[in-house]
């Protein structure tokens, strides 16, 4: 799965702190950026969802991941090459690297049988779970708002999912452990606290990805056609270029400004779905994705609350 709303997890540690306003263009500009992204990400998505009618989700994932791979090699030669393969806490960048991977066969895996609207829809979770991992494993404090909020979102998955019901579909469980692959990627990340250059970040999510993929294609191995490995490439060129217009996105413009943004991604996925597979979500999807949406909005705003408190608390330290 490539999302907007889940490359915030770790784009603003690339993009470095920010601590104070922007000026207005900067913002404007940081917000355009976000949404461009989302762009980029939902037509990634209805290419997989394409390509993965064809051909196993690993090997859909290893052909975006080669792809990846392809366009980091440059960016290794010119900074440095074998200095940014140094890594303050290689465990970690490996095991965020393999949630990585996660996310993107479960995500993949579940895309043949899900519109592509209710499969984001229930990926749009992982903001949740990355604060209710990041509670039990960095001991982070969440008040009870936040945790409403959670409680909320939960709600909406299972207004989507609709476990016990004739419209249920096992399959919509795959998304929902991609966005917990992707949750745990992110607590990966920040336990990191930034002690790696995000370039080393980047590298290592390229190179442990292809590693990891490849050791498995032989076992889920159908030779694709000259269209498919166009498709895939197109898959990873895609996701490529939409998460590095997060990174920039975010250096443009505070992080809780234009976060809310990603969720236009609910949008694109819809439009792209019906033009494509003439697919609409239903009553019960659009009012889960609402929910979602409201739960994470609201959990995002309850983050600047707290960061604002926490700064003038140190300044009047």
């Amino acid at each position: 799965m490539t999302s907007s709303i889940a490359s915030k997890a770790s784009a603003p540690a690339a993009a470095g702190p920010q601590t104070h306003a922007l000026p207005l263009q900067s913002q404007l500009r940081g917000t355009l950026l976000m949404v461009g992204s989302t762009v980029f990400f939902s037509i990634s998505d209805v290419i997989t969802k394409v390509l993965a009618g064809t051909l196993p989700p690993v090997e859909v994932a290893w052909l975006r991941y080669a792809t990846f791979t392809l366009m980091v090699i440059p960016v290794l030669m010119m900074n440095g090459g074998g200095s940014l393969l140094r890594s303050h806490r290689p465990g970690l960048q490996v095991l965020r690297g393999l949630g990585m991977v996660g996310s993107s066969i479960f995500f993949t895996a579940g895309l043949p049988y899900l519109a592509v609207a209710d499969a984001t829809a229930i990926y749009f979770i992982s903001p949740i779970l990355i604060m209710a991992l990041s509670v039990l494993f960095l001991g982070e404090t969440v008040g009870w708002r936040r945790w409403s909020a959670a409680f909320v979102g939960l709600v909406g998955v299972l207004i989507v999912i609709r476990p016990g019901t004739s419209a249920f579909e096992a399959a919509a469980l795959l998304p929902l452990l991609g966005a917990t692959s992707w949750a745990a990627a992110a607590v990966f990340t920040r336990k990191m606290s930034g002690g790696d250059h995000p370039l080393t970040t980047l590298v290592y999510s390229a190179f442990v990805g292809f590693a990891v993929l490849t050791l498995a294609l032989p076992f889920a191995w159908r030779t694709p056609s000259g269209q498919e490995i166009a498709l895939g490439l197109c898959i990873g060129i895609l996701s490529t270029a939409g998460h590095w217009l997060v990174i920039l996105a975010y250096r443009y413009a505070n992080a809780s400004a234009i976060a809310p943004f990603s969720y236009v991604q609910l949008l694109w996925a819809t439009v792209l779905g019906y033009l494509t597979f003439g697919s609409l979500p239903d009553v019960w999807t659009a009012l889960g994705a609402s929910v979602i949406a409201a739960s994470g909005l609201y959990t995002a705003y309850r983050e600047r609350v707290r960061a604002m408190e926490q700064r003038r608390a140190e300044g009047r330290a």
